[in-house]
C-alpha cells in the first residue's frame, strides 16, 4: 500500500487539536487529560509530506489506515493537565476513504 500514488484530502476538522494552544487542543486536554500536538503548523506539514513520501504501512487499526514514520529530532510534544511535556518523535498519518489527516504519537498505535 502507498500514500503517493492516491488522491487524498485532508479533514480539516482535525488539523486544530494537533496544534499548541488552539481552542480545540484546549477542549482535548481537558476531555482526556492530555493532548499530543506539533511543534507548529509548519512542522505539522512537513511531517505530512514526509509520512506521504515514506511512511511505513502501520495497518488497519480502529477503521482506519495508518502510516507512521519516526524523526530524528522532536516533531511535537504529549502536553499534560498540569503542564509537562513529553517530546514526540513519532507521526501517523490517518485515513479513512479519501479523507486523512496525521498526529504526533508517542508509538505506533496498535
Amino acid at each position: 500500500m502507498s500514500l503517493t500514488d492516491r488522491e487524498l484530502t485532508l479533514d480539516t476538522r482535525h488539523v486544530a487539536k494537533h496544534l499548541p494552544d488552539t481552542l480545540q487542543m484546549q477542549k482535548l486536554l481537558e476531555k482526556e487529560g492530555s493532548a499530543h500536538v506539533f511543534n507548529d503548523e509548519a512542522t505539522m506539514s512537513m511531517i505530512t509530506q514526509a509520512i506521504i513520501e515514506k511512511g511505513e504501512f502501520v495497518g488497519f487499526i480502529r477503521g482506519h489506515e495508518r502510516y507512521g514514520l519516526y524523526f530524528d529530532e522532536p516533531i511535537g510534544y504529549r502536553v499534560s493537565m498540569d503542564g509537562s511535556r513529553i517530546p514526540l518523535y513519532y507521526a501517523e498519518i490517518k485515513v479513512k476513504g479519501n479523507k486523512y489527516h496525521v498526529i504526533p504519537r508517542t508509538k505506533p498505535s496498535r
